[in-house]
């Protein structure tokens, strides 16, 4: 019953799980918003980490312990164990790599205990989707007919899904067994999944919290760039929260072009392409002007004067009071060619 289990539905392709919208089990109506998604994952973590501290204040060691508990004092509320589905991993890894990844990682070691299970796919299974890290802490996986040796390998880490015959032919790879398990699946068609959902529905109502939708918002508002303290009213958009590191990146390594952010701070391209236009903006750098170079409009102690100012805007004619030995030139930024996951 949705007491018992209740679920979060993540879609970036907004048709696989339309279906089922306003079913009493679901948290949240299901999240397509690939930036909303990542905050949905955040989320997820922040309650796994609240249930191990309830946990930690009752003196049991998982939810099927809190549970009991619960039946045992009127004044406690049953936990429901959560699932999270995630229908196609490789738009959140485009739009949130390092925060999706994060989450997923963190979820997958410690959530079970926790009562809360992901169940994650992809229809691209490359190594810049199902990285190392992700593989590493999700052992049970299951391989439909894929293209490729090496594409059965980045999932089931052995050979085989790409000689099955489709039509729900599968690898199932459990954990404790030694060599991947071939099952069939079963097909279920949209009318079947329809009825189904339609029969939930008139079971009870949907009760959305407003509360976990509100907490997602503002985690994917975090992600997508948070003003900081000294910043707040300067702009319209909010500065990237890893934007003083870029700067103090930048001035240490005498460097901006946003590859080289990218590897520095451990973000995609979209966001560090985004960096750097706030930097130039602020007046950090200089505007690209073709293929000549860009250049740092300020030092060290220049930016250590702006921030305690609270003013992290250099003006062109602070620009030009600037002595010569104060410009560094620097790469063009525009290098797009490089692997957008070059992190």
């Amino acid at each position: 019953s949705p007491k018992d289990v209740k679920l979060l539905m993540i879609d970036p392709k907004k048709v696989e799980f339309s279906k089922y919208e306003n079913i009493p089990h679901l948290l949240v109506p299901v999240v397509t918003d690939p930036r909303k998604a990542s905050g949905a994952l955040g989320w997820a973590v922040s309650e796994m980490l609240k249930r191990y501290q309830t946990f930690s204040d009752t003196g049991v060691r998982n939810i099927e312990g809190y549970n009991n508990l619960c039946k045992k004092h009127d004044d406690m509320e049953p936990m429901p164990k959560i699932v999270i589905f995630i229908d196609e991993l490789s738009d959140l890894m485009m739009a949130a790599p390092k925060e999706v990844e994060d989450s997923i990682c963190r979820l997958a070691q410690m959530a079970r205990a926790a009562g809360m299970h992901l169940v994650i796919a992809t229809q691209r299974p490359s190594v810049d989707v199902i990285t190392g890290l992700i593989k590493a802490n999700i052992s049970s996986r299951i391989a439909l007919t894929v293209s490729s040796q090496i594409d059965s390998r980045t999932i089931l880490d052995a050979s085989g899904a790409e000689k099955l015959l489709g039509y729900g032919d599968m690898l199932y790879s459990p954990i404790g067994e030694s060599k991947p398990l071939r099952v069939q699946g079963c097909y279920v068609s949209d009318e079947e999944i329809e009825k189904l959902c339609d029969f939930i529905r008139k079971q009870g109502e949907s009760e959305y919290s407003e509360e976990i939708q509100k907490e997602i918002d503002n985690k994917a508002a975090q992600e997508k760039g948070a003003a900081s303290p000294f910043t707040e009213g300067e702009s319209d958009e909010a500065l990237d929260p890893l934007f003083e590191k870029a700067v103090d990146v930048i001035l240490e390594n005498q460097r901006a072009s946003t590859s080289f952010l990218e590897r520095k701070l451990g973000v995609g391209y979209s966001r560090g392409s985004k960096i750097m236009d706030q930097l130039e903006e602020k007046g950090i750098i200089g505007p690209q002007d073709g293929a000549k170079s860009r250049e740092i409009r300020i030092n060290r102690q220049q930016w250590v004067q702006m921030q305690a100012n609270g003013n992290i805007e250099f003006t062109s004619e602070n620009t030009e009071q600037m002595s010569l030995d104060d410009t560094v030139e620097i790469e063009d930024s525009s290098d797009e060619s490089e692997d957008l996951y070059d992190i």
